[in-house]
C-alpha cells in the first residue's frame, strides 16, 4: 500500500525527500529550542519565587515574637505577599489565597523534611507553583531550629504558560517558514541531480535507436560524471564492435555474392556435362552408371545451392525486387504444384478466385518450399488451403506428421538451420525456409510456423491485398 501511494517519478521522490528531510530538521531544531526555552522560562521563574519567599521569611524572621500570635502570623503573611497562606498550630493567617491547593501531604512533607518544598499543580484548569516552608528561627547558641510556623506561597503560572505558548507557536512558524526554502532547494537540489540523468537517458535511448554515435558530456567530477564517462566507453566500444561486424558482415556477403557469381558458368558447363553424361548411362556398366547418377544429383544439388545463396545475397544487398502483376493466387498454386507432380499428393482447398497484385515467381518459390517440406518430412495428408479477407491472403500449408518440436520452433527460418542430424544428409541446403519468409515479407506479407492441436505441422503465409500500402 505504501509502495503504491509513494510517487514514481524520481524528481518527486527527490523533491518530497528533501522537502520532508528540511522541514523536519528544522521543527525538530525549532521545537527543541522552544523545549528548552520553555523549560528555562519555568525554571527561573520557580528559581525567583522561591528566592522571594525565602528572602522574605528570612528578613521578617528575626523580628517575630515566639510563641507567635495572630498578629504576627498576620505580619508575616503581609511580608511574604498575597496568595499566601501561615500556619501556626490552631492559627492561620490568609488572605484570597486558594487554601485547598495546600493540601495534607504537601504540609506533612514541610514538616517532615523541615526545609522548603515547591510543588506545581493545576486546579480549575489554572497552573499553580506552590512553595512551603518552615520558619526558623536561631537560638542563643546560633543553632537554628523550626519554630513550628508554616508558610504556604502559591503563584499562578498563566503568564508563564502564555510565554511557552507563545514560544510553541514560534516554533511552529518557523517550521512553517521553512517549507518554501526547502521546497526552493529542493527543486534546486533535484536539477542538478535530474540533468545528468535526463541526458544519459536521451543518449542511452538514441544508441537503443541505433546511434551508436550517441555521447552524453561529462560535467563536473561527482559519480553522474564517472557514470557517464564509462557509458561513453562503453558506447564507443559497442560502436567500434558493431562496425567491426557489419565490415565482417559485408565482406562475407560479398564473397558469397561473387563466389555464387563465379560458380555460374562453370556450372552451367558442368550441368550441359552432365545431362549428357545422365542420357549416357542407361548404356554404362552398373557401377559406373551408378556413379553417374550420384554425380548427376550432386550436380544439381550444388547448382540449387548456388542459386539459393545468390537468391539471398541479394536479399541482403537489397537489390531483391519484385515483378508484380494482377494474380489468381488459386490458379498460381496449382500450376507450381502441377508443374512438380504433386496435385494428387496434395489436398488444395480454395476460396472463389482471389486476385491480387504479386510476384508469380517467388510465390511459387514460397508454396514449392513449403508444400516439398510438408511432404518430405511429414505425413499425408498434406493440406494447402487458400483464403481472404477484404486487407489480407492467407495461404496455410498443413501435414499430419509429428510437427516440429518446441525447441526447432524458434529456429526454423534460421539460414543453414536443420532439425536434427539426419535431416543433413538430404538434399536441401537449409536456405529454403529463409528465402521462403525473404520474399513474403518483401511482399509486405509474413510467414509463421507452428503446429496443429491434433498433430502436424502448420505453416502460413499472410499477404497483403493492396501491395502499395504494405
Amino acid at each position: 500500500m505504501i509502495r503504491r501511494l509513494w510517487p514514481g517519478g524520481l524528481r518527486s521522490r527527490l523533491l518530497i525527500a528533501f522537502v520532508l528531510v528540511t522541514v523536519v530538521g528544522a521543527a525538530a531544531a525549532a521545537w527543541a529550542s522552544a523545549a528548552r526555552a520553555s523549560g528555562a522560562l519555568v525554571a527561573g521563574t520557580q528559581q525567583r519565587f522561591i528566592e522571594t519567599v525565602a528572602g522574605r521569611i528570612a528578613a521578617l524572621a528575626p523580628q517575630l515574637t515566639y510563641p507567635p500570635d495572630q498578629d504576627t502570623v498576620n505580619r508575616l503573611r503581609a511580608a511574604v505577599g498575597s496568595d499566601t497562606l501561615v500556619i501556626y498550630r490552631d492559627l492561620r493567617s490568609t488572605d484570597s489565597a486558594n487554601t485547598a491547593l495546600v493540601t495534607d501531604a504537601l504540609r506533612s512533607a514541610v514538616r517532615t523534611r523541615n526545609r522548603l518544598v515547591a510543588q506545581r499543580v493545576s486546579a480549575d484548569g489554572t497552573s499553580w507553583l506552590l512553595v512551603g516552608t518552615p520558619v526558623m528561627i536561631t537560638g542563643p547558641d546560633g543553632a537554628r531550629t523550626g519554630s513550628g510556623i508554616e508558610v504556604y506561597a502559591m503563584r499562578d503560572l498563566t503568564d508563564v504558560e502564555r510565554q511557552v505558548d507563545a514560544l510553541t507557536r514560534s516554533a511552529v512558524a518557523t517550521a512553517a517558514a521553512a517549507l518554501p526554502l526547502s521546497t526552493l532547494l529542493a527543486l534546486s537540489a533535484a536539477g542538478s541531480v535530474l540533468r545528468p540523468v535526463r541526458r544519459l537517458r536521451d543518449t542511452a535511448q538514441r544508441l537503443a535507436a541505433g546511434d551508436l554515435s550517441a555521447r552524453s558530456p561529462p560535467r563536473g567530477a561527482d559519480e553522474l560524471a564517472e557514470l557517464t564517462v564509462a557509458i561513453n566507453e562503453m558506447a564507443e566500444s559497442v560502436q567500434t564492435s558493431v562496425a567491426a561486424m557489419q565490415r565482417m558482415q559485408a565482406d562475407a556477403r560479398r564473397f558469397v555474392a561473387d563466389v555464387s557469381h563465379e560458380l555460374r558458368t562453370p556450372l552451367t558447363t558442368l550441368t550441359a556435362v552432365v545431362e549428357v553424361w545422365a542420357a549416357a548411362a542407361e548404356g554404362m556398366a552398373p557401377d559406373a552408371r551408378e556413379s553417374a547418377q550420384m554425380a548427376v544429383a550432386a550436380t544439381h544439388r550444388l547448382v540449387r545451392l548456388v542459386e539459393d545463396l545468390m537468391e539471398v545475397s541479394r536479399f541482403d544487398a537489397g537489390t531483391a525486387h519484385l515483378r508484380v502483376e494482377q494474380t489468381d493466387v488459386g490458379e498460381a498454386v496449382r500450376d507450381c504444384l502441377r508443374a512438380r507432380g504433386w496435385l494428387n499428393r496434395v489436398q488444395l482447398v480454395a476460396e472463389n478466385p482471389i486476385r491480387l497484385p504479386l510476384d508469380r515467381r517467388r510465390l511459387d518459390v514460397i508454396v514449392a518450399n513449403l508444400v516439398g517440406n510438408a511432404l518430405e518430412h511429414g505425413e499425408p495428408p498434406v493440406r494447402l488451403r487458400i483464403t481472404g479477407s477484404p486487407h489480407q491472403v492467407w495461404i496455410e500449408v498443413t501435414d499430419h506428421g509429428p510437427g516440429l518440436p518446441e525447441q526447432v520452433l524458434p529456429h526454423v527460418f534460421d539460414r543453414f538451420y536443420k532439425a536434427d542430424a539426419a535431416r543433413t544428409r538430404t538434399l536441401g541446403s537449409g536456405l529454403g525456409l529463409a528465402i521462403a519468409r525473404e520474399n513474403a515479407r518483401l511482399h509486405g506479407g509474413d510467414l509463421t510456423a507452428g503446429n496443429l492441436t491434433g498433430g502436424g505441422a502448420r505453416f502460413l503465409l499472410h499477404l497483403p491485398r493492396n501491395l502499395e500500402n504494405a
